[in-house]
């Protein structure tokens, strides 16, 4: 089933650049636009999409106020963030506002497209610089870090590129380093060079730990294909 994402955003130009993006991809389907907060406040109540991407600096309703009165109204639609804003407090702001996620609109394609996907299925997502700054101690505020730690968990795999994700699938079926060197015709020195880099960017410790993350995070499931967004 595609994902469904309604667009808020006052500025037709960018809207227009967020749907070609989008209409590429086969799982995710425009379901509607906004030009101002209270519009999107409406048709989000109305259209009920999987995802709202939202802009902060709305018309007649601000980002922020739209995310409230949803999270007021108990909307199942998980709101991502999209905005200029880099500091911790609007960060801050936002997810106690009741938003999943939170992205800087200079964010690249593929990562924005993942931070989709994610939030759809049920993870939060914040740009990863600005996690790990603000996990890292940047930010004073307890309640920010706290978050940010919670953060931090679901935004790690976002750095996997496809062939680190190819050899987690790998070690889902139970291959060994040889076997999986078979599997994507290379040499087990590149193979134990991809799980150094795996190990390194999800902080764990062993091809089992890896495993472990990504099933919790719903990015694959065990028979190592894709999970399936629900």
């Amino acid at each position: 089933m595609a994902i469904k994402v309604l667009l808020a955003d006052d500025h037709l130009l960018l809207r227009q650049g967020i749907k070609r993006i989008l209409s590429y991809e086969e799982d995710i389907e425009i379901v509607g636009e906004a030009g101002d907060g209270q519009e999107a406040l409406a048709r989000t109540l109305g259209l009920h999409p999987d995802v709202l991407l939202l802009d902060l600096n709305m018309p007649v309703l601000n980002g922020i106020e739209v995310a409230r009165q949803l999270r007021a109204a108990k909307s199942p639609t998980k709101i991502i963030v999209l905005t200029i804003h880099e500091g911790s407090d609007y960060v801050l702001e936002v997810l106690n506002a009741g938003a999943a996620g939170y992205l800087l609109k200079d964010v690249e394609p593929g990562m924005f497209l993942q931070a989709i996907r994610m939030v759809a299925r049920g993870n939060m997502f914040v740009d990863p610089k600005l996690a790990e700054r603000i996990f890292g101690g940047a930010c004073e505020n307890a309640d920010l870090k706290e978050r940010a730690a919670e953060l931090w968990q679901d935004t790690r795999a976002l750095h996997l590129t496809g062939r680190e994700m190819e050899v987690i699938a790998c070690i889902a079926r139970g291959c060994s380093n040889r076997d999986i060197a078979q599997t994507l015709f290379v040499s087990e020195k590149t193979v134990k060079n991809h799980l150094t880099s795996i190990f390194r960017k999800l902080h764990v410790n062993d091809r089992t730990q890896a495993l472990i993350y990504v099933l919790r995070h719903k990015l694959m499931t065990l028979d190592g294909s894709d999970s399936d967004v629900s």
